[in-house]
């Protein structure tokens, strides 16, 4: 993910937008006022896609930039003349810019049908403070979006990434609600490489899976209709934040909405897909585990209702067609807890001989959650004719000490060591391949070797130590980070013991 641009003093821009939609706190609480922002910012999006393509066409001869077929050729939205950003700007202090946004919001809806029922059209009620809507305005309109350039930089996906967070913790819940690093995405996406037919994520978020998918096809050749692509999101805001997502890029897409997720209420039960991938909530106690005891769908035993990663596990498994493989996010404990019996559901899908690779991911990938976190594989048909015969063994991928800082507390994995662990997995998958171990990094170990290690599928355990010399600079460098990290890390438990004593003593008990 690139380096975030500095806008407003050492504040990045995600940090400057958030303090715009902090200020309006005063009168209305985080579960209203999301809606406000991140319509606002879409409409920024659109807009400034739309103004792109509007000026080059009024410099082109023999084009009609007011012709909505123009922009449709090439995935963009028109935009009618009162709904884009200028005349909304102009407007900001009028007391009736609620309307016009509103009214913005339904000429959008008319001519892109794609959208109906998408966007939010609640900014002329009363209660929305007309002033502040107004401030918000003037300060989205100095932030670039949906221009050609940060449109390849997904932008908009790390504006959604960092609010969906922050207003998860305004709200008071627990920050589960987060968008998929790009470099994650890119990983899962060019380790499963998905050419052709059916794409599925039954836990989409804003769709940043669905999107990279496409440009992997694109990339390599093939055609955007290669593909046919399945979702399912049980939070109503991030369906329409994926909805807008995909909307914008022209990709059509079958993404399913309940409230009861899916879990509960799967929205593609018949579906067998070629390609999974996923980064479901990490940990979920409130899965709603005990309605579901005897599912179908836990055929490698019952998940503990207290956690549902297992669930996740077995619910992306039945999804799989007979020569499907599915890549998915989950936090580390999956690789070795053996709490509630997750240790023996974790036995029968290794014996069952379905697990392909497991790869440790670095700390600090996430912006919303530090929880470590590692990508399983999986594959129904490890003796699939496309691929060398992989029954009996299983290749482990240690990528912990990669990705570099782009910030003090957040890390990226690069272009170079995507490439890097991708090509470890497709060279020891294929027929012809030269792969070989390499210590410290990568190891395909037999199951017999797993069943030695109780079943664990931790890449530590397997892969070994590299040896290598660390010179005094190095080390220097090391250990200025460390300290960096720690010190971080205390200011954050300072200020969650800070508000758990604050919590305590508003319900009359005290912890001094």
């Amino acid at each position: 993910m690139a380096k975030a641009k500095k806008t407003n003093g050492d504040l990045n821009f995600e940090a400057k937008l958030w303090q715009a939609a902090d200020k309006m706190r005063n009168n209305m609480d985080a579960a209203e006022y999301k809606h406000v922002v991140l319509g606002l910012i879409f409409l920024k999006y659109i807009s400034d896609a739309f103004i792109e393509l509007y000026t080059k066409l009024s410099n082109t001869k023999g084009a009609d930039p007011e012709d909505p077929d123009e922009y449709r050729a090439d995935n963009i939205f028109y935009v009618p003349k009162k709904a884009r950003w200028d005349y909304l700007q102009k407007n900001a202090k009028q007391p009736i810019i609620g309307k016009l946004i509103d009214d913005a919001m339904d000429e959008i809806e008319k001519d892109n049908k794609i959208l109906k029922g998408v966007l939010p059209k609640n900014y002329a009620r009363s209660s929305l403070d007309k002033q502040r809507l107004g401030e918000l305005i003037d300060l989205i309109g100095t932030i670039g979006l949906g221009d050609k350039e940060n449109r390849s930089k997904d932008i908009l996906g790390r504006v959604y990434e960092y609010f969906l967070g922050q207003f998860a913790d305004a709200e008071g819940k627990k920050g589960g609600q987060f968008y998929t690093p790009r470099s994650i995405v890119q990983l899962l996406v060019e380790m499963l490489e998905p050419y052709k037919g059916r794409v599925f994520d039954p836990c989409c978020g804003s769709g940043g899976m669905f999107v990279q998918s496409e440009k992997f096809v694109e990339a390599h050749g093939g055609r955007i209709g290669d593909i046919s692509i399945y979702g399912q999101e049980s939070n109503q805001t991030t369906w329409r934040l994926c909805k807008m997502n995909l909307a914008i890029r022209g990709i059509d897409a079958n993404i399913g909405w309940n409230n009861e997720g899916s879990f509960l209420n799967d929205a593609h039960k018949d579906l067998k897909a070629d390609f999974l991938i996923a980064n479901p909530p990490f940990n979920d106690s409130d899965w709603k585990g005990e309605l579901l005891r005897e599912d179908i769908r836990w055929k490698y035993g019952t998940p503990p209702a207290g956690n549902a990663n297992f669930a996740w596990v077995q619910h992306f498994i039945y999804h799989l067609s007979p020569a499907g493989t599915a890549g998915f996010v989950l936090a580390n404990g999956s690789m070795s807890s053996n709490t509630s019996g997750e240790g023996e559901i974790r036995k029968k899908i290794i014996e069952a001989d379905i697990v392909d690779c497991m790869v440790a991911l670095p700390s600090q990938l996430f912006y919303n959650t530090m929880i470590p976190a590692c990508l399983w594989f999986i594959s129904r048909d490890k003796k699939s004719s496309k691929f060398r015969d992989r029954r009996g063994e299983i290749l482990f991928i240690d990528a912990r000490n990669m990705g570099v800082m782009i910030d003090r507390r957040h890390r990226e994995l690069t272009d170079e060591q995507v490439s890097r662990i991708a090509e470890t997995y497709h060279t020891w998958r294929s027929k012809n391949g030269k792969y070989k171990d390499i210590a410290g990094f990568c190891k395909s170990a037999k199951i017999d070797e797993v069943t030695k290690h109780g079943f664990v599928l931790t890449p530590g355990r397997y892969v070994g130590t590299e040896v290598q010399e660390e010179d005094d600079e190095a080390f220097a460098e090391k250990m200025k980070r460390l300290t960096a990290e720690l010190k971080d890390q205390f200011v954050q438990s300072a200020k969650i013991e800070k508000e758990i004593k604050k919590n305590l003593k508003q319900v009359g008990f005290s912890l001094e």
